[in-house]
């Protein structure tokens, strides 16, 4: 499912999610309110799940990436369909413990993680750490050893493959702050080091290339420099690398400008790259594991928004502002990323005008797109930005003390709320007043 296939307009040219219309929506739940169907992020995870099966037989596991999207009811619906579970955080690896997933089937990522958080995973039973850098291999020896255990591992290698992305979201070359180079060495030396620790064992290579890719090519020019480099591992170190991780990064369909590839074509072509080149080189096939996340989640998501004020600017702009802003999707203040706008309420208006759609944060940058064509918009109007279930909820903050959304799940007509919507009371529940300001 590379498009928005499960959004409908019914007799009312009313916008409908997972069968339930958008505007009873707004009426009982408020707004900005994210909406996640359930059955959509089902599917996603079953294309991915069914992929890998069928072009790398029962040698794979798909992780999502719960960075895109992290709750527990989200780590349910995974666990619930047999996959596993991408971590970056102390945050994330709690919300996966709290919500019963198996730590197994858990890969905890990250940079700069600290003592607290790999001691959190060492004591929780995690999969595997994939370790970033040398001090953060170091330190999770010293722990190992402190608290009597053995650790599998991953290192995170830069490939230094050009994903053709944005700046901001590639990854995989050597300026990056993420993993160790191929090209100066760094990775070689990692993996000679880990020899010298006998709390921890070497079973796989993770890399990451970038975000919203929709080239086959990246992937499979990746694959192919981490299995040689497998195979150098293998002759100079004597170091056998069970599992091959080629991280995620699926472009997904934004706006009619997006022709993002059909998600199981990346397991395919990666599959069938992956096992040419271990029969050219001799080597045994890896375990394969695959991460996606924005692809599984924000084609299943909305946001909806009441439009407040409008203001037509003369020969210049005409601003249509929203009750939500860069608190619950900073991604254009970032990203300048694009959406589609709709009218949830009047999905049969023509798209006549050229609109700039504004948050209610003190900021110029607040925006959510910039000459985007849309329906005429009006007070009271609610308004619907498509494919927001990835890093919308995620990134959400509270600038200007503005309260965080809801989050409502719907599937065949039924809506559970599985994040509740912030109250100002939950604004200033951690603020203290110290004693020398009473009056």
């Amino acid at each position: 499912m590379t498009e928005n296939t499960h959004l409908q307009t019914n007799s009312d040219n009313h916008l409908v999610i997972g069968g339930c219309d958008t505007t009873m929506l707004a009426a009982e739940y408020g707004t900005p309110l994210y909406v996640m169907d359930e059955q959509a992020i089902r599917e996603n995870i079953r294309m991915y799940r069914n992929a890998m099966s069928r072009y790398y037989g029962n040698e794979g596991l798909v992780l999502y990436a719960s960075k895109a999207f992290c709750t527990m009811a989200m780590c349910r619906i995974a666990h619930q369909e047999g996959i596993g579970l991408d971590v970056v955080s102390g945050g994330e690896l709690h919300t996966a413990l709290q919500a019963g997933f198996p730590m197994d089937r858990v890969y905890f990522h990250g940079n700069n993680k600290t003592p607290g958080e790999l001691i959190l995973a060492l004591e929780s039973g995690i999969g595997r750490i994939v370790v970033d850098n040398l001090q953060e291999l170091a330190q999770l020896d010293k722990l190992a050893s402190e608290m009597s255990k053995t650790i599998n591992i991953s290192v995170r290698v830069k490939p230094g493959v050009d994903a053709h992305t944005h700046d901001f979201i590639q990854t995989g070359r050597i300026d990056s702050k993420f993993g160790v180079a191929l090209e100066n060495g760094e990775a070689f030396a990692f993996a000679a080091k880990t020899l010298e620790m006998p709390n921890i064992t070497l079973t796989g290579l993770h890399c990451h290339i970038g975000s919203q890719i929709f080239d086959l090519e990246p992937f499979d020019v990746t694959a192919g420099v981490m299995l040689g480099f497998m195979a150098e591992l293998k002759e100079k170190l004597g170091i056998s690398i069970r599992e091959l991780n080629l991280g995620g990064g699926f472009g997904i369909k934004y706006t009619e400008d997006d022709d993002p590839v059909e998600y199981d074509r990346y397991i395919e072509s990666i599959s069938k790259t992956v096992n040419r080149i271990c029969t050219e080189k001799g080597i045994e096939r890896p375990f394969m594991l695959m991460e996606p996340g924005r692809s599984i989640v924000a084609p299943a998501g909305i946001t909806l928004y009441r439009v407040g004020t409008v203001k037509d600017i003369r020969d210049v702009r005409k601003y249509v502002a929203i009750d939500g802003g860069m608190f619950d999707n900073p991604r254009y203040a970032l990203y300048e990323s694009k959406y589609t706008f709709l009218l949830a309420n009047r999905m049969n208006a023509p798209k006549t005008d050229l609109v700039t759609v504004a948050g209610k944060c003190c900021e110029s940058g607040d925006l959510l797109g910039k000459d985007v064509t849309m329906a005429d918009a009006k007070p009271g109007d609610l308004m619907a930005v498509l494919a927001t279930g990835a890093y919308n909820y995620s990134m959400s903050m509270n600038y200007n003390r503005n309260a965080r959304p809801a989050v409502v799940l719907v599937r065949d007509g039924k809506h559970r709320v599985i994040v509740q919507r912030e109250t100002y009371q939950d604004l200033v529940r951690n603020d203290l007043i110290p004693d020398d300001l009473v009056p």
